[in-house]
């Protein structure tokens, strides 16, 4: 399928994954928790809510990247040196400008919930500050840009599955690894102090499947005709929406316990699965008619993900002594977080000494320039 204009699908894609980041942090506590305080019948709407808004997880944002990544090496091939060092411009120069603004940032949360003192000490211990530099474990988003970028130094690897993409099917294999080794090390290595450090290791050589799969789908893409991935929708819509059974089923049991539900094995294939089967419904749309405002707005996608939680705080200090339901309160959480932080996201793209940090303006040059442009969202 030769691309001829701007994939606007792909927009719609990265659209999504910003969005329900947004989605998936406000339907939580301001814990990070399911509304353990409340009654069944009070944390059903923002867990139902959630299952919805989360079909369109981080992982979805990898497979992207990887997409792009690949299809953008066609247009202006470059040597393996010259792609990563574009990618430690566009991923960790903007991961180190976020982690010092989030160390200090997350305090003004922590001193009203009262944490202000463990969050002071975490700035003293080596291990703390080694997990904000490597993990991005300052802010419960901040995974994804060295998650990303180990991903990216494995792309050679992901070229066999778009001449051959049969190897797409790795990413079950690389999710069945995951699970058992983070079994393994959370049962046997609980109190270990390098345990994060080990299930990081294990997450980014197994996410390796989502590589694949995006290569896979852009070898489909390579192959057929606009209108062959119609003959795709309806077996992508129905894996996805037995998936989303699932995420029904972990729903109820999240209602129902208080807990989110991470000893459910189904519910774990469906959550990790279903970025693949919502990426291959939407590449089965591709020949439609998408709405050309998708491609406007798609850039701020990577901003929205990066500075939500700027607003999202200030929104749960202020509901934290409000009487109201959590349904209400979520609803109030993802229009105040999603408006203000798009007017930011909006207002930083236009002022060029910080727009690169939202991936909305030039790069900070780092010696010579380099011409290669890889897209990473």
């Amino acid at each position: 399928m030769a691309e001829k204009e701007r994939l606007v699908w792909l927009d719609a894609l990265r659209l999504a994954a910003g969005l329900s980041m947004v989605g998936l942090h406000s339907t939580a506590d301001s814990s990070g928790l399911p509304w353990v305080d409340y009654s069944l019948a009070e944390r059903t709407g923002p867990i139902l809510l959630r299952a919805v808004l989360y079909t369109a997880r981080t992982e979805l944002f990898l497979m992207i990247s990887v997409f792009l990544l690949l299809m953008s090496l066609d247009r202006r091939p470059a040597t393996y040196r010259q792609t990563i060092a574009v990618q430690v411009r566009r991923l960790l120069v903007p991961f180190a400008f976020w982690t010092v603004f989030y160390v200090f940032y997350t305090l003004i949360k922590a001193d009203y919930f009262g944490h202000l003192d463990a969050r002071l000490a975490d700035l003293t211990d080596p291990v703390a500050l080694l997990g904000y530099a490597t993990l991005g474990s300052v802010k419960f988003h901040m995974h994804f840009l060295p998650t990303l970028f180990l991903l990216v130094l494995m792309y050679p690897l992901f070229r066999v599955a778009r001449k051959y993409p049969q190897f797409g099917m790795a990413v079950i294999v690389c999710l069945l690894v995951k699970r058992e080794l983070d079994g393994f090390l959370y049962g046997t290595f609980y109190d270990a102090a390098w345990l994060e450090f080990a299930v990081r290791a294990v997450k980014v050589l197994t996410y390796a499947g989502y590589g694949f799969a995006a290569a896979a789908a852009l070898g489909l893409w390579d192959r057929l005709r606009a209108t062959d991935g119609r003959e795709w929708f309806l077996p992508a819509l129905y894996i996805g929406l037995a998936l989303f059974t699932l995420k029904l089923v972990a729903s109820y049991k999240t209602i129902e316990s208080g807990a989110w539900p991470f000893n459910y094995t189904a519910g774990y294939w469906a959550d990790f699965l279903m970025p693949v089967a919502l990426f291959a419904g939407c590449m089965s749309l591709a020949h439609r008619r998408w709405p050309p405002i998708l491609s406007r707005l798609a850039p701020y996608s990577f901003g929205i993900y990066l500075c939500h939680p700027i607003f999202l705080d200030l929104a749960e200090i202020a509901l934290s002594n409000v009487a109201l339901t959590p349904t209400l309160q979520v609803l109030i959480k993802i229009v105040w977080t999603l408006t203000t932080t798009s007017i930011l996201v909006a207002i930083m793209g236009r002022i060029p000494l910080i727009a690169w940090t939202i991936g909305l303006g030039p790069l900070p040059r780092l010696g010579r320039r380099n011409t290669q442009t890889a897209e990473i969202t």
